[in-house]
């Protein structure tokens, strides 16, 4: 009886709460509600945790660097077309990097951010490929905390954010995060056309440099909202979550650098053209 009622009031808060979410989206592909994101979710770490790693015990690894190749390689093209798309329904149109606003209009605008962090939600799941594509190479060594945390968390609090306030500066660390994907997975896309391309991966150790200036940026960029005098931004929780965000990846990140580049604990074994033996 207890246990009922508790169900009940849960519903009931929950049918409360998510009256104020954005009409624009009814009917859209996975935002009804947050359990088909959250069991997606669930299911990956699962695979990629457990199952996937059970499963390819005993058999060899996948020899999959063509789809990888193609895989890398159209997530370039997706991440450049959404920085476009984040630049030209706010960014470089009228944004003023300080207390923009989510515009709740029918506007061409606004319907184009509203189009583009819907893709930038839909686009974390594709990106979950490569947790999958590391248990099927068998190269469970990179199936780190820190990988799976960020590839768990970002696609969950992202149905939030296009759930109630798709615009706005809560989309700046978006539209970074697009940029900084393009740089990684031309990386990657490059990595995976074979020895004869590795000449031109130098650059490895600046990418965990990349992404500490996103972080850094993040942090600096939604910090503002502390200071700035009645900036009338719809949900402010979401910027202190994307600030709480910020902070605790910049740690992560800066711990993975302390270990990899200052310690030289992960330190890729280099192979005689420069460029890692597990790549």
């Amino acid at each position: 009886m207890a246990f009922s009622n508790l169900t009940s009031k849960a519903i009931l808060l929950y049918d409360e709460w998510i009256k104020d979410a954005d009409p624009r989206l009814e009917g859209w592909p996975l935002m009804s509600s947050p359990f088909p994101t959250t069991f997606i979710i669930g299911t990956y770490v699962y695979f990629v945790t457990s199952l996937g790693p059970k499963l390819m015990e005993n058999k060899k690894p996948f020899e999959l660097r063509q789809i990888m190749t193609f895989y890398n390689f159209s997530v370039v093209a997706l991440s450049l077309y959404m920085t476009y798309e984040f630049l030209m329904s706010g960014w470089a149109t009228g944004y003023s990097f300080r207390c923009d606003i989510v515009d709740y209009s029918r506007s061409p605008t606004a319907l184009r951010m509203v189009r583009t962090c819907w893709l930038y939600f839909f686009s974390k799941f594709i990106e979950l490929l490569d947790t999958i594509f590391f248990v099927l190479r068998k190269k469970n060594n990179q199936v780190t905390f820190l990988h799976v945390f960020h590839h768990s968390i970002m696609p969950w609090t992202w149905w939030f954010g296009v759930k109630f306030a798709a615009g706005g500066l809560g989309t700046f660390h978006a539209l970074l995060n697009c940029i900084v994907h393009v740089v990684m997975y031309t990386y990657y896309g490059i990595c995976s056309l074979g020895p004869a391309y590795h000449k031109y991966l130098w650059w490895k150790k600046y990418m965990t440099t990349i992404q500490l200036v996103q972080f850094i940026m993040i942090t600096v960029h939604i910090g503002q909202i502390y200071i700035m005098d009645d900036c009338p931004y719809q949900y402010p929780i979401f910027m202190f979550i994307i600030w709480l965000y910020g902070s605790m990846f910049l740690v992560l990140f800066l711990h993975f650098w302390y270990h990899a580049y200052t310690k030289g604990q992960r330190l890729p074994k280099m192979a005689k053209n420069g460029i890692s033996k597990d790549q």
